[in-house]
């Protein structure tokens, strides 16, 4: 780790763990900026030039390459990787097995599930791609369950609950449940009963 970067404490590392891993790309900002309380598991590799909040936490074998931001409190886990260019917020959750595409807006207190792809090119191959490519924006509050599949430019409104294995291929309104390939819009999140009865409704309203 070059002593240029800019590391809070204390920080807990275990074993493997690579600070400001330096990128094939020149990022806007070339040090790595990583606040305080970091708790860092094995494998985890942060490339110099993003800039992370407090009391980031990893599983093992997670990525966060350059130019991204990230606030405070994000956990991470194993065998997730962040891509360059994202923008997430503050207490954003994201599960096992998960790729977050360049150019993605995850905002404050998202939870991705096991499993969520998330892309950003509208057509691969294509000379012009490099100059399209868009993450989705999923904005705050929202939960994306397991397995599911992101397409590029889809805003996901806030606090909206996408169904375990959905493909997301366009917009889905705030407080709304979606599901299926294509996903399409089931109901309200206020209309989402318990499965096992210990709350009539799990989803409650929004004080704004």
């Amino acid at each position: 780790m070059d002593s240029q970067h800019l590391i809070g404490e204390p920080l807990e590392l275990e074993a493997g763990v690579v600070l400001g891993h330096k990128p094939g790309r020149t990022p806007a900002e070339p040090r790595l900026l990583l606040g305080p309380g970091a708790k860092l598991r094995a494998g985890t590799i942060i490339y110099a030039g993003s800039r992370i909040g407090a009391r980031l936490e990893t599983g093992h074998y997670v990525i966060i390459r350059e130019d991204n931001e990230l606030g405070d409190d994000v956990k991470i886990w194993n065998n997730t990787t962040i891509d360059y260019g994202c923008r997430i917020g503050q207490r954003v959750k994201i599960h096992c097995n998960g790729y977050i595409a360049q150019f993605t807006v995850l905002e404050d207190d998202v939870f991705l599930a096991p499993g969520v792809s998330i892309a950003n090119d509208p057509h691969p191959g294509c000379e012009f791609s490099k100059k399209c490519m868009r993450g989705p924006t999923i904005q705050a509050g929202a939960q994306i369950g397991a397995g599911v599949t992101i397409l590029p430019f889809v805003t996901i409104g806030r606090r909206a609950l996408v169904g375990a294995g959905s493909v997301v291929t366009k917009d889905v309104p705030a407080e709304t449940v979606v599901a299926g390939n294509p996903a399409r819009v089931i109901r309200s999140i206020y209309d989402l009963g318990c499965p096992v009865d210990l709350t009539d409704h799990p989803y409650k309203r929004s004080a704004a």
